[in-house]
């Protein structure tokens, strides 16, 4: 049975993994990202890692088939570098690739996240059996991979998806380069920001809430908690942000057409409360035939997407 080598990059975390052409994780070691010591720390301990993964099932990094690197954005993946994500600082063209490929003499492969969980999910996950999907990322901010034709498609640049960069209002917060955009209202760090600007008129008009008795900043986390507890805002800021939600689902489904959304991260934690409003939103605006055969989804593979996603960047799905 073939073995491939699995890499996750995160902002707060990395992950090395050895797995199979079933995407099963065999082994597998998690370490802090660390920034003090940049992209050099960071490799010295995937390295690491590697040969750990590896020797515990009695193999080397140099017996794996590929390897496959899946990392949050900016990149270029034919170039094999990582072009300065936001969560990763001082990781300018950085060539992860062919660092790893020197390091396993194996074929190294390096995907944007986004796309690495779409095919994760198309493949092993909520997407299966279609071959026009979209998976959104929606954990601090607000991404889409793109499954067209049954092929990944990400565009000249590695940027086809970014949905996040769309401006839905004139004004509110802002993100990603724009106030009112899809990424300051949609993800993890705009739900924290919407909230706060829906408890500023909740106060000022004598209004009651569990959000604010919580010590420090309000999060996506405190907001699920306390519409758990019932909180009547917490609730309104989940509706709230599910429409925005589905205002942005809906320019894909018109521009894309797709047969399903997988629904990730934030959908997760929030289930129907969120999505629920996501798909109300989604059908009043966007074409009715296309809003009428598109499945909006949660996630199925959970904790395990991002080392499903590292697998298939090395096994090479989704490129036909």
């Amino acid at each position: 049975m073939s073995r491939y080598l699995g890499i996750d990059i995160g902002g707060t975390k990395t992950a090395v993994l050895l797995g199979d052409e079933r995407a099963e994780t065999l082994t597998r070691v998690s370490f802090a990202t660390d920034h003090e010591g940049g992209p050099a720390a960071v490799l010295a301990d995937i390295r690491s890692g590697a040969a750990e993964v590896c020797g515990a099932a009695g193999l080397a990094p140099t017996d794996v088939e590929a390897v496959g690197i899946s990392c949050g954005g900016p990149l270029d993946s034919r170039a094999g570098k990582v072009l300065g994500p936001p969560n990763l600082p001082g990781w300018d063209e950085v060539p992860v690739v062919a660092e790893l490929s020197g390091f396993t003499g194996r074929p190294a492969y390096l995907e944007n996240d986004a796309n690495a969980g779409a095919v994760a999910e198309w493949q092993f996950g909520a997407g299966r059996g279609t071959r026009h999907m979209i998976f959104i990322t929606a954990g601090t901010g607000f991404g889409a991979g793109l499954i067209l034709n049954g092929r990944l498609y990400s565009g000249a640049n590695d940027l086809a998806g970014e949905i996040g960069h769309v401006r839905l209002e004139p004004y509110g917060p802002h993100a990603y380069g724009k106030t009112g955009s899809v990424d300051a209202l949609c993800g993890g760090a705009g739900m924290a920001q919407v909230a706060r600007e829906m408890m500023d008129a909740a106060e000022r008009r004598g209004e009651r809430s569990l959000l604010f008795a919580q010590a420090g900043p309000v999060s996506a986390r405190l907001i699920a908690e306390a519409a758990a507890a019932g909180d009547d805002l917490a609730g309104r800021v989940i509706a709230g942000v599910g429409e925005y939600w589905g205002r942005a689902l809906a320019v894909l489904v018109d521009i894309l057409d797709p047969e399903r959304i997988v629904m990730g991260s934030l959908a997760l934690r929030f289930g129907e409360a969120l999505l629920g409003p996501a798909r109300e939103a989604l059908r009043r605006e966007a074409l009715p035939l296309s809003a009428s055969v598109c499945q909006v989804v949660p996630a199925e593979l959970g904790e395990r997407l991002g080392d499903v996603a590292a697998l298939c960047v090395a096994m090479r799905l989704g490129h036909g």
